[in-house]
């Protein structure tokens, strides 16, 4: 006798990182951004009018859509926003890895993207990471039917140059190669300009990082006009009104307030490069991050065993119980009295 259950689609889904409920805690597990989103936003949200909200939004995002073209300084059919990076880069798969060929991304990397790859019935394929996390060019030069880069990747927080992206590019001039930069704003280098000399390039970024708006879930994609109607076809497919009309007002307040982005990005670099600094004095080793983030390990102390000891004392990291990379420890960055005391717990624990 068949049963319904024969019918459900089953997968592994996507692990977020803990999202505890502490008032006592410091939490650097989730790359949070440590400073509150811009007072232009508090200013928008408090004058918001709420009669508004008992009607469709805009389906278009016009509005959120010109401020991130302005700011870009694109086209406005060279945008597209949807609910968080995490929708754009979902979209993105659907709509351009039907090839039936293999998508290449790393075997480090944000851990979505074989988790879309399954759920969307794509092959896919992940090269090794060098020793020292780097990716391997000629890995992506064979045969495929996409690439997806995360550039700074996660977790390792290593970036790429503009040198070694345009020799990928260069050699998958026939599929989609996408950039996913939700950290770029911690580097100071985006790739867009390369968007204007390929067509096959996407690039993705997100309002949750560098912009204090994780909550919010606001994300964007930047590439040729062809690549963003192909995009939005697929959206107005399955959702038709993704972005709500406050997420679009505080959206756009958030992005035209340039200097409050400046002034917050250069803490938490400042921030990272004073955690850089101490860490190494108690042992760790790492890459040089060009995130809001540090994947350190230690040189006698388990991960594990960190990680249990900070977490006791409601300090949160992130653990990757995964082969390669179990005895690191991400930790994002936060404020600077937040790393100090993290760091003088990580003295008594060492």
């Amino acid at each position: 006798m068949s049963s319904w259950k024969d019918n459900l689609r089953t997968i592994d889904p996507y692990v977020p990182g803990e999202q505890p409920q502490l008032k006592d805690m410091i939490k650097l597990n989730t790359n949070e951004n440590p400073y509150p989103p811009s007072p232009k936003v508090k200013e928008v949200l408090q004058r918001f009018d709420l009669d508004t909200l008992r009607l469709y939004p805009d389906p278009d995002s016009t509005l959120l859509v010109e401020a991130i073209a302005k700011r870009y300084n694109v086209e406005n059919n060279q945008v597209f926003v949807g609910v968080g990076s995490d929708d754009v880069l979902a979209i993105a798969f659907m709509t351009f890895f039907n090839s039936k060929k293999p998508i290449l991304f790393p075997d480090i990397t944000y851990s979505f993207y074989d988790v879309w790859a399954a759920l969307f019935n794509i092959p896919f394929e992940r090269p090794a990471l060098d020793d020292d996390f780097n990716l391997v060019a000629a890995d992506y030069y064979k045969e495929n039917g996409g690439v997806v880069i995360a550039n700074p990747n996660a977790p390792t927080g290593i970036m790429q140059n503009e040198e070694f992206l345009r020799d990928v590019i260069e050699h998958n001039r026939d599929v989609v190669v996408i950039i996913d930069e939700a950290y770029v704003d911690f580097s100071g280098k985006s790739a867009l300009s390369l968007t204007k000399e390929y067509d096959n390039v996407l690039i993705v970024q997100t309002f949750s990082k560098s912009r204090s708006m994780a909550g919010m879930r606001i994300g964007y994609a930047m590439g040729n006009p062809e690549l963003i109607k192909a995009m939005n076809d697929v959206r107005f497919s399955y959702n038709s009104y993704p972005m709500t009309r406050l997420s679009v007002a505080l959206g756009i307040a958030a992005i035209e307030d340039e200097d409050y982005f400046r002034k917050t990005t250069g803490q938490i670099v400042e921030t990272r490069e004073w955690t850089k600094e101490r860490l190494t004095e108690l042992g760790f080793s790492f890459g040089d991050s060009k995130t809001n983030f540090i994947f350190a390990k230690h040189a006698t102390v388990d991960a594990e065993e960190i990680f249990a000891k900070l977490r006791e004392k409601h300090i949160f990291v992130r653990h990757f119980n995964s082969e390669r990379i179990k005895n690191y420890l991400r930790i994002s960055i936060g404020t600077r009295e937040e790393m100090e005391k993290f760091i003088d717990e990580l003295k008594c624990i060492l």
